[in-house]
């Protein structure tokens, strides 16, 4: 199950007194040439008298704090949630923990995570965030970022979803160096990945009734790879006539976004933009502590903040922002077909922000994280009747 994970050892040689990272690594050959067959992904695989096993992954930085906040609120509030925490080590010099976090996942098929630092200097260990999304495949991150009335932001009424590859572009980790001194890094795009990524875009837009999908790119300098992209997001566009697609380079999509996010609607792009892009727009309506990030493949989902910081300045502090992991709890409760339990959160959350303004030191506020947790459950508890 692991082969390529224990190959990685061997991918690292040294030629002459240079090191070269060898061109085949992760699971890319897999997710190029062994496309799975897609499955409707919606209950958690292991589920008993109602409940869901789910992974947990604390993650390194405020994660594991944040993590005790989500487990805290799903015990008092009786959400039928049993957790499986994995912790992966970010020192270590091997693979083990982050074998044992995606054997859990496949057993699972949901996690929910913080992000995962990788503190080994060895070239043979690479991003255990990588890693878990190459290892499962999970093509599409998304993520929903909308504004809270009482947040300070540079905008109001934002509402604009973020459709990233997550698979492979820049981050498909094939570098090496080919004389001293010169690193070669290749940026990956393919037709099939590209393709599904956009039919995802267009099927969630179909869904939630968006009328418009935006693709983002730099085909006017990357001519083959991300003209690939466009020519692929372009064609796909053709099976959605009641949608409207245009198309902006990066550069230009983010001056615009600065100044004016209302003109997207559902944006996709490859995976480097991506990035780029929803650290842009989540600091337009608040910032990192608010807004969650979705990553789905055929067989797997895994939940985490949306721009993926480890927060580790503010670690043990009881200082962070709680309200992102929360909301990825939320969009794990939806993903796992606790709808009503989701509402309860997300309607908790709201008026904590917009009505009680209980805010964290990031929001401009005073209140600590486990002021705005314990407020949250007092709500949940109010809106379910069990105070």
């Amino acid at each position: 199950m692991f082969g390529t994970l224990s190959k990685m050892c061997t991918l690292i040689k040294k030629v002459g007194p240079r090191t070269i990272r060898q061109l085949s690594t992760v699971n890319f050959d897999i997710q190029q040439k062994e496309l799975q067959t897609p499955r409707p992904v919606g209950f958690s695989r292991s589920r008993y008298g109602g409940r869901n096993a789910v992974t947990m992954i604390p993650g390194a930085g405020i994660g594991p704090e944040l993590m005790g906040f989500v487990r805290k609120v799903f015990f008092e509030t009786g959400m039928p949630v049993d957790f499986e925490t994995v912790q992966i080590d970010s020192k270590s010099d091997n693979n083990d923990d982050l074998e044992y976090a995606i054997t859990s996942i496949r057993r699972n098929g949901v996690c929910i995570k913080g992000n995962i630092e990788t503190e080994s200097q060895s070239q043979a260990i690479i991003s255990r965030n990588v890693a878990i999304r190459n290892e499962l495949d999970l093509f599409v991150n998304a993520m929903h970022v909308q504004s809270y009335n009482k947040v300070p932001s540079r905008h109001k009424n934002v509402n604009v979803v973020v459709v990233r590859q997550n698979t492979e572009g820049e981050y498909a980790m094939l570098e090496h160096e080919s004389v001293n001194g010169v690193v070669e890094s290749l940026k990956v795009i393919t037709r099939d990945n590209s393709a599904r990524l956009a039919r995802y875009a267009f099927e969630l837009a179909k869904k939630n009734g968006r009328s418009k999908v935006t693709a983002i790119h730099k085909a006017n300098i990357m001519k083959l790879s991300d003209g690939l992209f466009l020519e692929t997001c372009i064609n796909m566009s053709k099976n959605y006539p009641d949608i409207a697609f245009d198309h902006m380079i990066i550069d230009n999509c983010c001056m615009q976004l600065v100044s004016n996010p209302h003109q997207f609607d559902v944006m996709v792009m490859p995976n480097l933009y991506g990035s780029i892009v929803s650290n842009v727009i989540c600091g337009l309506v608040g910032g990192a502590g608010i807004i969650s990030g979705k990553n789905y493949g055929d067989h797997y989902a895994v939940f985490e903040p949306g721009t993926r910081n480890t927060g580790s300045s503010i670690a043990g502090t009881n200082t962070a922002n709680p309200v992102a992991m929360l909301n990825a709890s939320a969009d794990m409760l939806e993903h796992l077909g606790h709808q009503e339990h989701c509402n309860n959160l997300r309607t908790a959350i709201s008026k904590t922000l917009d009505e009680d303004i209980l805010h964290t030191a990031d929001l401009n506020g005073t209140a600590k994280s486990s002021d705005v947790v314990q407020n949250i459950i007092k709500h949940i508890k109010t809106i379910t009747g069990n105070i």
